[in-house]
């Protein structure tokens, strides 16, 4: 099924030794430009924005920048701090799997 506005989208993912669930729903797509989803529901509701622009001298490369907004509930907002830290550590580490899969297929 291709992504649309109001697609949703199963997500899992471990943090900080637990499992937590998602479901994500398109809320923006521009094709090969711009994707945007949100979540209300889980300990933190999130908006995560995927942008992708051509760059390189001949724009034969392409940069991929990920942005998460979200304002923790309950006991994560107590946490926020130290999530935060967390979150940037994990994503940066999901960021370098993915650019060592995308550069080993190519």
């Amino acid at each position: 099924m291709p992504v649309a506005v109001g697609s949703r989208i199963a997500f899992t993912a471990r943090f900080l030794g637990r499992r937590l669930a998602y479901t994500y729903e398109v809320t923006a797509y521009e094709p090969g430009r711009r994707l945007v989803m949100q979540t209300s529901s889980g300990p933190f509701p999130m908006e995560t924005t995927y942008t992708w622009e051509p760059y390189g001298e001949h724009g034969d490369h392409t940069r991929m920048t990920l942005r998460n907004r979200g304002e923790p509930r309950g006991f994560a907002s107590l946490a926020a701090p130290a999530m935060a830290v967390a979150m940037r550590r994990a994503q940066s580490k999901d960021l370098a799997r993915l650019k060592a899969l995308l550069e080993r297929n190519t």
